[in-house]
């Protein structure tokens, strides 16, 4: 298999086609600008990989909790 670039790592939602929001490492772009998210409207956010570890870090210590909590 052919390397893929940028990577996919993850899909959020995955259970239509509709083109859903993903994360995708590309290693070979700019460390500032290694990680990036993209939604289903074409847009997308990039940040290094210390920014998504800060995020990931701070998601898992419930900053993020009340954006989920009408959907629970």
């Amino acid at each position: 298999m052919a390397d893929v670039n940028p990577e996919p790592i993850a899909t959020f939602c995955g259970d239509c086609n509709c083109g859903c929001p993903q994360l995708f490492l590309d290693p070979e772009a700019p460390e500032d600008r290694r990680v990036r998210i993209t939604d289903d409207f074409g847009q997308q956010v990039q940040m290094s990989e210390e920014q998504f570890a800060d995020l990931v870090s701070q998601a898992k210590a419930g900053a993020l909790d009340r954006l989920t909590a009408a959907s629970a």
